[in-house]
């Protein structure tokens, strides 16, 4: 039987807004109203932890939106096995940041 996660509800808040779709820093950090000072540590630790992983897009893409180039993070297999327990734990974060349709098939 697995056990249940120690994650904080920031940690369980940031793998919810990732599962959402909510898939760089920034747009986590809108969805879950978190400041930066606690969105990239806990996601540091996140990605340590083996339940996310991070990949930078292309350079030519931020150029072309004349932007910064952004990080995008995923849920790993861990990740989603450590979300479905953390439903039982916090059954309101799906309600508070609900996956979109196309996330639950």
């Amino acid at each position: 039987m697995p056990v249940e996660p120690k994650l904080s509800h920031t940690a369980a808040m940031i793998l919810q807004a990732i599962h959402a779709g909510q898939i760089y820093g920034f747009s986590v950090m809108e969805m879950t109203g978190l400041p930066s000072g606690t969105v990239y540590p806990a996601m540091r630790r996140l990605e340590r932890d083996g339940l996310i992983v991070s990949k930078w897009e292309q350079a030519s893409i931020a150029e072309a939106e004349q932007r910064p180039p952004r990080k995008y993070y995923k849920l790993t297999r861990t990740g989603r096995a450590t979300l479905e327990l953390i439903y039982r734990r916090y059954p309101l974060l799906e309600k508070m940041i609900p996956s979109s349709p196309a996330r639950k098939a």
